[in-house]
């Protein structure tokens, strides 16, 4: 179907990422000052009723950040782990859509939810961000009893980037017989990092995230240009996917990187793995944060609830 007529006026005013970067802080500020005006225009107002509260994770060379969100609902909870998008470079657990995304996530699920504040590159380049979200992994694990969760029922996810170091620690906890996750749910992921799916020059420019951006993130994200073919980097490019968690996978149809979904997808049920492919029809790379105008953004929000709701073995609430 032809890209969502209600995006056609926001794909005119989506910056491209810059040719060079002198100064990340300042582009990460200025990122999340945008993020607020775009989510009070854009996004539907976060429900009430979360608890929310910042921890600290104990990582190699220092500490990071989670947020930590609790339903008002009594007892032991499923957990899930969610990881932001950004480009491995921006984004932040502090960004109002992240904020709203998680509260949603929480209540309709009633499951607690961590979000982590991994480290970015190019000052930390792969694989510090990937090491601080299975450390995060690990600390939900280890701290399930005062997280009020049940250690037998974490999930992970994340979108794009996040969604792409969900995969990693997936296939990181299976090498090193971590913790067992219940489901990764991955939404437009970034999941081939060598850039040979063939939609990145099919919807290479005119649809927000282009194709020239791509090499221009990667070269701050990868300190050397061969770790692109790393697993931890590239799941897609993983020898064995076996033993890997159930998969829920979501693909914006104009999304340039729309296949490394749905090779994931399939990848992963030739190896075995539980593995649901949703595409999502006429979408753009971050069409489900526009809640407040786009309704195909609230069916992609609501069938994420309902993907963690079967994952946590609870009926969904329709």
């Amino acid at each position: 179907m032809p890209v969502d007529p209600i995006l056609v006026p926001l794909l005119a005013t989506l910056p491209p990422f810059p040719d060079e970067v002198e100064d990340f802080g300042a582009l990460r500020a200025q990122e999340l000052a945008g993020a607020e005006t775009m989510a009070a225009q854009l996004a539907e107002p976060a429900p009430e009723g979360v608890a929310r509260r910042a921890a600290t994770v104990e990582v190699n060379d220092g500490n990071i950040q989670v947020h930590v969100y609790s339903p008002p609902t009594e007892g032991t909870h499923p957990a899930h782990v969610y990881l932001h998008g950004g480009g491995w470079l921006g984004g932040t657990i502090h960004n109002a859509f992240v904020d709203i995304q998680m509260r949603e996530r929480c209540l309709g699920a009633d499951c607690v939810v961590i979000a982590v504040e991994y480290r970015k590159a190019p000052e930390n380049p792969f694989p510090t961000g990937l090491e601080d979200c299975y450390a995060a992994l690990v600390w939900v694990h280890e701290q399930a009893e005062a997280l009020g969760v049940d250690r037998g029922q974490i999930s992970i996810g994340g979108g794009s980037a996040g969604a792409n170091l969900a995969a990693a620690v997936c296939l990181k906890a299976r090498d090193e017989s971590g913790p067992a996750i219940s489901l990764q749910l991955l939404e437009v992921p970034a999941l081939d990092l060598t850039l040979g799916s063939a939609s990145i020059q099919e919807n290479a420019t005119g649809y927000g995230l282009t194709a020239a951006d791509l090499p221009k993130i990667l070269r701050y994200y990868l300190a050397d240009p061969d770790d692109a073919t790393n697993a931890y980097a590239s799941p897609l490019l993983a020898t064995d996917l076996s033993r890997l968690p159930a998969a829920y996978i979501m693909s914006a149809e104009y999304d340039p990187l729309r296949d490394d979904g749905e090779r994931y997808a399939t990848r992963l049920r030739t190896a075995g793995v539980p593995t649901t492919y949703s595409l999502q029809r006429g979408q753009i790379h971050i069409s489900s944060a526009l809640t407040a105008i786009l309704p195909a953004a609230r069916a992609w929000r609501d069938e994420a609830i309902m993907a963690l709701r079967a994952a946590h073995r609870q009926p969904a609430n329709v």
